[in-house]
């Protein structure tokens, strides 16, 4: 019973660690990437506020911070073309 349970546990944190994944936003190699502080300058040209900044697992540039309207936002950015990927808006 016990290791039913364990094995259990593992299945299940496994599915909950995939539904919390990013997205997939390249596979092009880093030096096809845009520069990582040109492209936040870029997006604080746009009037985003940016509290952080990372490059995730699923190779993207992914942003926590403000929109210029002031609303938090978590974006995930294609770091070759500068596309958004996916974007979540709070209160959206």
């Amino acid at each position: 019973m016990k290791m039913f349970q364990s094995a259990l546990i593992l299945v299940s944190m496994g599915v909950a660690s995939q539904s919390f994944a990013g997205p997939e936003c390249t596979k092009e190699a880093k030096d096809k990437w845009k520069d990582e502080k040109a492209f936040q300058k870029s997006l604080t040209d746009e009037g985003y506020k940016i509290k952080k900044f990372k490059v995730t697992s699923g190779s993207c540039y992914e942003i926590y911070g403000h929109n210029k309207e002031g609303k938090k936002v978590e974006i995930y950015f294609n770091p070759v073309t500068g596309d958004k990927v996916k974007e979540e808006i709070e209160g959206k």
